[in-house]
């Protein structure tokens, strides 16, 4: 069995990386319905929603690093 980071992620990074997805996702369909409308407003407003899914996904990054630290820490 493969020792994924999901499988060995806390249930904070699982949570994290999920809504990174929905929130990029969110932020980009938002962003291409904006832009085929051609409504300058909705592509605006995707940009922050995109930025703010990496913002979350840099946050799960962080999670996942502490705990590999956590758990090098706990093999010594």
């Amino acid at each position: 069995m493969l020792n994924t980071p999901w499988e060995t992620g806390t249930d904070l990074y699982r949570k994290l990386v999920v809504s990174a997805l929905v929130t990029t996702a969110i932020g980009i369909l938002v962003a291409v319905v904006g832009a085929a409308t051609d409504q300058r407003a909705l592509v605006l407003t995707g940009i922050p929603v995109i930025v703010v899914g990496m913002v979350c996904h840099l946050a799960g990054m962080v999670v996942r690093s502490r705990d590999v630290r956590r758990r090098m820490k706990d093999l010594r």
